[in-house]
């Protein structure tokens, strides 16, 4: 059976088999969590972004973790809230399929996620929760992983997550 643990922390920190880092596009690294993720894999996840040409938004690449906890950096581009008629909500949702798939692929068994697209992608946290927490629901009824983890880095969106998963029922 597949947990969920939701906590407020560093996904760079997670001994998982894979974390999720909401990239840009070009997947160069920048700032939130990307920059964190880069940073702490250290110079060769940049290297291995550089030969992937790149993430159209709503889909997902895996690289090497390197220095990380993790084995595998799972990238995915959330899309930027345009105040929510441009298909945000189901690109943010495909980011999680895509992921999982990817995951799936390479017999992952242990996932942390960050808050996509919810930081300098300016997506309302409440309305990414509601998709994400339905999304990881999905997976959780599948057996072939352990535990997926969602890392809020800050305070008011891990309160944003507690809530909603009670009301949602995952």
């Amino acid at each position: 059976m597949t947990t969920l643990t939701i906590m407020q922390g560093d996904i760079t920190r997670q001994n998982v088999d894979a974390i999720v880092t909401a990239a840009n596009a070009a997947l160069l690294g920048g700032g939130g969590v990307d920059g964190a993720v880069h940073e702490a894999a250290g110079p060769d996840l940049l290297i291995a972004c550089q030969k992937l040409g790149g993430c159209p938004s709503g889909e997902a690449r895996i690289t090497p973790g390197y220095r990380l906890p993790a084995r595998w950096v799972i990238h995915t581009v959330g899309p930027v809230w345009q105040g929510g008629n441009a298909g945000e909500d189901a690109i943010l949702a495909q980011c999680y399929r895509q992921c999982f798939a990817v995951a799936r692929e390479y017999g992952l068994r242990s996932v942390a996620f960050p808050s996509i697209s919810t930081g300098a992608f300016g997506f309302p946290v409440r309305r990414a929760a509601r998709i994400a927490l339905t999304e990881i629901k999905q997976m959780l009824r599948q057996t072939e992983f352990e535990s997926i983890v969602v890392v809020c880095f800050e305070p008011e969106v891990y309160t944003a997550y507690r809530m909603l998963r009670a009301e949602i029922g995952v």
